[in-house]
């Protein structure tokens, strides 16, 4: 029996962090937010939003890194990156390979505490209680790669409000620092959005309820997060046991309603700590969404 058990346990394993880790996958969703009339009409093509979040990439990465720069063939109108790009000191060419061409389209990006500090070892059973784990005190060089980022023309969102064209939309973007570790100031950039815009857009790296309640508050369409990794270590069809964070498990990755007139997108990610390297009924994954006539 204990010896089944093992076999068992270390062929779960193996699939985990062999198989589904690897095993990359597109999301496609489609949301109804932009104004009909003025060029939104029902014959418009959709705005193309691609959400990539949770790199957590380390150099030997290489096909995470192939993966993420074969989505240029999308050609998405606006790349939003949700942060925790981040697992080693070396890395930041790494992200820079992977992003590749996406770095010449229009951009923006919040980031995450996994940007700010490395990675350390931490009882997986932890995860699974939801818990809180307190970052390490390893600083990465966050600065260089928001400084690559910025060089190459996408916007830093961190407390600061937005508003600029792209693909032929009207965006206002807001987004906060990472709330799961209390980073976040939502007092610097509250307030309505500008009213003229066609897409109002929210940026925060944890889906933490008070984050989205302001965010919703103030008239916001759509709310973007990563963090959660959908759970990471779910049950058959995606069924998430904790979250990671304040959010319910229901609403754990994908696109759901967080008030009536506020949509949220939480990504699952496309990588995990390096010290918890498994994915079980959670393929890593990024998304293209397509944002359509009310």
């Amino acid at each position: 029996m204990a010896a089944g058990t093992a076999v068992l346990g270390a062929s779960v394993f193996l699939w985990a962090n062999q198989v589904e880790l690897r095993a990359f996958r597109l999301k496609k969703v489609e949301v109804p937010l932009l104004p009909t009339g003025s060029g939104f009409g029902t014959e418009r093509e959709p705005f193309r939003i691609l959400h990539v979040s949770d790199f957590h990439m380390l150099p030997r990465h290489k096909l995470k890194q192939k993966w993420v720069a074969s989505l240029d063939a999308l050609n998405p109108d606006l790349v939003v990156n949700t942060g925790d790009n981040l697992s080693s000191m070396d890395a930041v060419p790494s992200v820079l390979s992977a992003l590749g061409p996406l770095l010449n389209r229009p951009g923006v990006f919040v980031f995450g505490t996994n940007d700010y500090f490395a990675p350390k070892p931490v009882n997986p059973f932890k995860y699974l209680t939801g818990k809180k784990r307190k970052p390490s005190e390893v600083e990465l060089p966050w600065q260089d790669m928001r400084a690559a980022f910025i060089e190459r023309g996408w916007q830093d969102a961190t407390h600061q409000r937005l508003e600029f064209m792209a693909g032929g939309v009207k965006l206002a973007v807001t987004g906060v620092d990472d709330p799961h570790h209390n980073l976040d100031d939502y007092a610097q950039v509250a307030g309505f959005p500008n009213p003229d815009a066609d897409l109002a857009v929210g940026l925060s790296h944890s889906p933490e309820p008070h984050v989205l309640d302001q965010f919703a508050a103030d008239g916001y369409d759509l709310v973007m997060s990563g963090h959660t990794h959908g759970g990471q270590v779910c049950l058959p069809g995606e069924r998430p046991i904790v979250t990671n964070c304040g959010i319910d498990r229901s609403r754990a990755s994908g696109l759901a309603r967080w008030t009536e007139r506020t949509w949220m997108h939480v990504s699952n990610g496309l990588g995990t700590s390096p010290y918890a390297p498994v994915r079980l009924f959670c393929r890593p994954s990024a998304t293209l969404i397509e944002v359509v006539s009310k």
